[in-house]
């Protein structure tokens, strides 16, 4: 699998994956979960941190005929749209291969 974008809002994040060709989304949900979970406990400084995502997640497939740079640009534009920003590259959470 490969990671082609993200963006890490105040409550939630959104990647966009090209899955393998072995690739099992949901077993790809929980190890990411648990490698940032890992990593959120190993830098906090107050105990507060115990759990880190709430369970479950929203999941969609791209159809063929959608446009997967357009999707990326939507998505890396969330800071945006929620006020946070008024350019993309003030973000500071966020990554894509097209960069």
């Amino acid at each position: 699998s490969r990671l082609l974008c993200w963006v890490l809002m105040t409550e939630h994040m959104h990647l966009l994956l090209a899955l393998g060709m072995t690739a099992v989304q949901p077993a790809l949900k929980r190890r990411t979960k648990a490698m940032t979970s890992a990593a959120a406990r190993a830098s906090a400084t107050e105990p507060r941190f115990q759990r880190t995502w709430m369970p479950g997640y929203h999941d969609r497939a791209l159809r063929r005929e959608e446009n997967i740079v357009v999707v990326a640009r939507y998505i890396v534009a969330n800071p945006l749209r929620a006020g946070l920003v008024r350019r993309v590259r003030d973000y500071p959470y966020w990554g894509s291969i097209w960069n």
